[in-house]
């Protein structure tokens, strides 16, 4: 019978010493007895999943987890949530993120505003297309306050674009797009806060006391998306669950089949439970299955200490436990637990940092004996400079 192998990343769960915690960061505090009896009994150690010549995400990091190098394969975060949507790109487009985002007095107030409902969010789309859609410019409804913009017939080659969510508090003047007909997006930009400012469904939301959607915020720019196929890279069938279409559209890049489960948000309300349950479905038909949380990225963003500790227990207790029992029944398995980057709760922002990861199962020496956390993970002295290197780890018998 074939080796069994499941990855589970919850999201950005790394960090830094939290005050309110006492100095100890979410994996110090956090109640995970199943993360910690992978750390204990496997092998943990660091990773460097973002390159230093990137901008930290979990576009660039969850492309190292799945054992790609981002330097060589890295082409935008907009073109793989693009293939997710099964949106056409053709050679000569520039795809775009287009987030919903509420700003207050010239300052980037919230990255999602106020987490837009999908229903909701694509009426917004709809009025874009309708007053600012033609040949050249295309908008897409996603996920919630996540959608895309496609523009064809200019050259976005040397842009600056900044992302929303690692600049709240900012003055949003000084994280305009820069370089290169950077204009156009900036025009986009201004229409739309007049277009948004007038729009039936914005006063509605005013009136029920959510946050309005000020404007739109484009990011995360680049071309068409191009990657191996990861069952000729490693020759391992694979299956991805997730909510969000960042790692979905990098699923369907490297031909992993795509999961989809009830309840999944992508938010602090995710099904957890439904996650797991799905991902012991999943082996039954694959080799690896990939289970990706963003909740706990969601609560760094909003500097949320104790919700992000809550979605990491529940992640520990209705994803790894569960997974992990079923592993444990097989003669061979693997199972990695390992955030994708940190997204400290102080700064709310996506950081570079290194993030710990550990493996068990079959085929390892002696384990860590120490609890999954940051701390530790340096303590083993065990680093991994290039972070797709850890696939070929975590495969190796």
């Amino acid at each position: 019978m074939k080796p069994k192998y499941v990855i589970v990343v919850p999201d950005g769960a790394a960090d830094n010493p939290i005050e309110e915690f006492g100095g100890r960061t979410v994996f110090e505090i956090a109640e995970i007895p199943n993360i910690h009896q992978i750390s204990k009994t496997g092998k943990l150690g660091l990773c460097q999943t973002v390159p230093a010549a990137l901008q930290p995400g979990s576009d660039v990091a969850m492309m190292s987890v799945l054992g790609y190098d981002p330097e060589q394969c890295y082409t935008g975060r907009a073109p793989i949530e693009a293939e997710a949507q099964g949106i056409n790109v053709g050679p000569d487009d520039w795809v775009f993120r287009c987030n919903l985002v509420t700003i207050a007095n010239g300052k980037m107030l919230d990255h999602s505003a106020g987490h837009i409902s999908t229903e909701e969010g694509k009426e917004f789309v709809d009025e874009l297309n309708r007053n600012f859609g033609n040949d050249k410019v295309r908008f897409y409804a996603g996920v919630g306050y996540r959608h895309l913009l496609v523009v064809s017939g200019y050259d976005f080659t040397d842009l600056e674009l900044q992302p929303p969510h690692d600049n709240i508090g900012i003055n949003v003047l000084d994280i305009y797009p820069k370089g290169k007909n950077a204009g156009i997006l900036i025009e986009l930009i201004e229409r739309s806060k007049e277009l948004f400012n007038r729009f039936t469904g914005n006063l509605k939301r005013k009136k029920q006391g959510k946050r309005e959607v000020s404007s739109i915020w484009l990011w995360g720019h680049g071309k068409k998306a191009k990657m191996e196929q990861f069952e000729n890279k490693y020759g391992i069938k694979g299956s991805a669950i997730t909510a969000v279409d960042l790692v979905k559209g990098l699923a369907k890049l490297v031909g992993f089949e795509y999961i989809k489960v009830d309840g999944a948000t992508g938010y602090f309300d995710t099904n957890y439970a439904g996650k797991g349950h799905s991902a012991i479905e999943a082996l039954k038909r694959f080799d690896l299955v990939l289970v990706h949380v963003e909740a706990t990225d969601e609560a760094g963003h909003a500097g949320n200490a104790l919700v992000k500790k809550e979605s990491l227990e529940k992640i520990d207790k209705y994803i790894v436990g569960p997974v992990l029992a079923e592993l444990q029944k097989k003669e061979e398995w693997r199972i990695l637990v390992m955030p994708d980057h940190p997204t400290p709760v102080k700064t709310r922002a996506h950081s570079g940092e290194p993030v710990p990861f550990a493996i068990a199962g079959a085929y390892l020496s002696e384990g860590s004996n120490l609890e999954f956390n940051e701390r530790n993970a340096h303590r083993t002295g065990i680093f991994l400079s290039n972070g797709s290197e850890l696939m070929r780890m975590f495969l190796q018998k």
